[in-house]
């Protein structure tokens, strides 16, 4: 028999569990329908429980960097149906204009962010702001539904600390086609790729719950 698992004791392990419940759960949930509108209201529900905690996060996937927002993968299903990111904001980054080109699923861990959606104009494509500029707030969740138009621009809400949202997206993300949006509607494609080049290991029930 193999001798116990011993870690250093330098630093805290964190319990990955939350997560790896999740991804199973959602992996679950694209099992059992295709159906779009209960995929992010079930899937919504799921990320709701995963955000209300902040303990599961490992701090490699947490460090905002003064150049940009990063963009760190979490897990990526085997057949790249769905994607889980942190995206970590540093005091005052933002997006550009941009879209996504599959669902996605938002849930604030830490912080908060302002949302401001945008369309294209019917006579001119220009781009024009949809409604006022929104609050998502930690723990909130918010669903990206392409059906009914999916570009937008988020900042973090604060100018003096770091916020931390989990995304879920119905692709491998960090390789979609995309684009961002000048004013006049003309697209600037972009692919986003990922900031990190190691994932957690979620799978180790030594180190978690």
């Amino acid at each position: 028999m193999n001798a116990p698992a011993t870690f250093p004791t330098g630093a805290a392990t964190v319990d990955t569990a939350p997560l790896r419940r999740f991804v199973t759960g959602f992996a679950a949930l694209l099992d059992d329908t295709e159906d779009l509108d209960l995929i992010l209201e079930r899937g919504g529900a799921l990320l709701a429980q995963l955000v209300a905690r902040d303990t599961w996060l490992q701090e490699e996937y947490a460090q905002a960097n003064p150049d940009g927002y990063q963009q760190y993968l979490l897990h990526c299903d085997s057949a790249e149906r769905f994607s889980v990111i942190s995206f970590v904001w540093g005091p005052g980054q933002a997006t550009p204009v941009h879209d996504h080109r599959v669902w996605g699923l938002v849930g604030v861990l830490r912080g908060a962010e302002k949302v401001q959606s945008f369309g294209l104009r019917d006579r001119d494509g220009a781009l024009v702001q949809l409604g006022a500029t929104r609050d998502l707030l930690e723990t909130e969740v918010e669903a990206i539904d392409p059906r009914q138009g999916d570009i937008h621009r988020v900042e973090n809400a604060y100018a003096d600390r770091t916020s931390i949202s989990i995304h879920v997206y119905g692709a491998n993300i960090g390789a979609v086609h995309r684009a961002t949006y000048r004013a006049t509607g003309e697209e600037r494609p972009f692919v986003s790729g990922y900031a990190n080049t190691t994932i957690p290991n979620i799978w180790d029930a030594a180190r978690s719950a």
